[in-house]
Parts: structure tokens; sequence; C-alpha cells
């Protein structure tokens, strides 16, 4: 077993993190997911949202690891449950794969959470647990695996930054609309007087 662990801070506000990372599919930067499916949604007695979904991903796996699992079919699935408690500000998501399990097993929980010396930033706290079983070098693979995990999780990092950037964009449209819609019956309201 191989276990990967990760620390990032965002320069923006927890709701503002939270809002994007629960957007964060499809973007450019991680082009594997290509499905997400919501399963279940539902909000709790004490107010935290817990979503249920179901991830798509289509992975282009190296040739030699491909060769050493015997196996061609590169579409796998991955069960996510979220649950986001706006009391204690924090978003926890946790997934497993579901396609794989009888050769490989990836447990991943990322917490995101206000940075305790500004309010301003979020801390996202990630880790991983990679276990590959019954085929040989699987010590190496988890280590393959480890290095994937890794990059893809600076991917999602970027993409939960463009996903900001384009939410910003949309309110930056909407006020400049807003502003538009309303000069036009006071510029109106003039030129009639």
């Amino acid at each position: 077993m191989k276990i990967w662990t990760s620390e990032h801070i965002f320069n923006h506000p927890w709701e503002t993190v939270t809002k994007a990372a629960m957007q964060k599919y499809p973007n450019p930067m991680n082009p594997s997911v290509v499905g997400v499916d919501v399963l279940d949604r539902s909000v709790d007695g004490q107010g935290r949202l817990h979503s249920k979904r179901l991830l798509s991903t289509e992975w282009g796996l190296p040739s030699i690891v491909k060769s050493i699992i015997g196996n061609t079919r590169t579409c796998t699935y991955i069960q996510e449950h979220s649950v986001v408690d706006p009391q204690a500000k924090t978003l926890e998501l946790q997934s497993a794969n579901i396609t794989f399990t009888n050769m490989v097993s990836v447990d991943e929980r990322l917490i995101y959470r206000p940075h305790p010396e500004d309010p301003e930033k979020t801390i996202l706290t990630q880790e991983a647990l990679i276990s590959v079983k019954g085929v040989s070098l699987s010590s190496y693979l988890e280590g393959v695996m480890a290095n994937t995990i890794s990059s893809n999780a600076g991917k999602g990092r970027e993409a939960v930054e463009w996903v900001i950037r384009r939410l910003n964009a949309e309110i930056e449209d909407l006020a400049a609309t807003a502003r538009g819609t309303m000069r036009a019956p006071m510029a109106a309201a003039v030129t009639e007087k």
C-alpha cells in the first residue's frame, strides 16, 4: 500500500472555493473525466449537503501497465461522496474506484476548510491510499499511480482556479448587463424631458 498526501492553499475564501470544487467537472485540465452523474443529493437535519456522484473517466494507461494488469479497458468509474457543512465551513470529499477493484483500489479524501489565520484563504488537504494486488511489481505500480495522482491533483487545483475565474467572469457579465439595462430606461427618461 502506498499513501500519498498533499496540502495546498487557495487565495480565495472557503465559500468561493467550495462552489468551484463542486462545479469542477468538466474542465480542460482534466479531460480524462468524461462524465459526472449525481446519484443522490440531500440536506440532513444539521443543514449539511450530502452528494453522491459517479464519475466516468477515460484513462490512457501506459502500455507497460496494460501488459502487467492484462487489461486494455481504459474506462473506469469512481464513486464520490461529499459533505458540505456550511456551519463548520468544511467540504469533505471521499472517492473510491469501483472499476478494477480486484486489482487496484484508490481511496481518496479531500478536505477544504478556511485557513485558520486568514479567512480570505482556503486550505485543501488531500490523501490517497493506493493498493495494487494480485500482480507482480505491485509496489512499482503503486508508485506510478501515486505520481499520477500527484500530477492530477495539480491539474485539479488548476481546474478549481479555472472555475473561479469563469464564475467571476459570469458575475461581471451579469453586473454589466444589469447596469446596461438600468441605464437604458434612465437615458430614455432623460431624453423624454
